[in-house]
């Protein structure tokens, strides 16, 4: 347990063995607590601040609306030059009869994404100014839910794959939308690496029992 007194703690249960274990209380510096029958994460504490979480989200919105405003790419094929942005590429496949396809991109590159950035800012921008706004568990859960349909990665690497192909038969330039994709990825994933349940439970107990 890496020397962590788990004397009075929350009860809680392996993830993967089941095993009953004590978790430690509200505390500072960065604690880490694994199970010792399967050895799986159960707890884990950064010492940083909310405030760096929330400045990458922040960055990450930004970067988002710049993904979807300007081109992802543009063609240039016998003087004909076309840049379009994601969800004008989904509403091109809609247009070319598929559907199915369009709805995915937009379903996992768009919707996905921004519910998971909106839903983070929602837990996290209220606490660190010290308020507990309604319907926490429920954003919990959304964010929980939409987290695993974001992929924006997947789609970034079609579009590489797409540059390859394409570099032999057309002009193809990036454009600034898909440096800002670059930027979404790289951002939401440090986000998601400081992102700590129990801290965000601990903080939003705290700011309901003093207003």
């Amino acid at each position: 347990m890496d020397g962590v007194s788990l004397d009075g703690g929350q009860l809680t249960a392996c993830h993967d063995c089941d095993l009953l274990l004590r978790l430690p209380g509200p505390q500072a510096g960065r604690v880490r607590v694994d199970c010792p029958r399967c050895g799986a994460l159960l707890y884990e504490c950064s010492d940083s601040g909310p405030e760096v979480g929330v400045a990458l989200l922040a960055a990450g919105a930004v970067t988002f609306v710049l993904a979807n405003v300007y081109p992802v790419l543009t063609l240039e094929i016998a003087g004909n030059r076309n840049a379009a942005t994601l969800w004008q590429t989904a509403l091109a496949l809609h247009g070319q009869g598929m559907p199915e396809v369009a709805l995915l991109v937009l379903f996992t590159g768009i919707v996905m994404p921004a519910l998971e950035l909106a839903s983070m800012l929602y837990l996290q921008l209220p606490l660190l100014l010290g308020r507990a706004l309604p319907g926490f568990p429920a954003m919990m859960r959304l964010r929980g839910q939409a987290r695993p349909w974001c992929m924006v990665e997947v789609f970034l690497l079609g579009v590489l794959v797409s540059l390859v192909k394409l570099v032999h038969l057309a002009s193809v330039e990036p454009g600034i939308g898909l440096w800002a994709f670059f930027g979404l990825i790289v951002l939401m994933a440090a986000s998601a690496s400081r992102f700590r349940p129990h801290q965000l439970w601990e903080r939003y107990q705290t700011c309901r029992a003093t207003r």
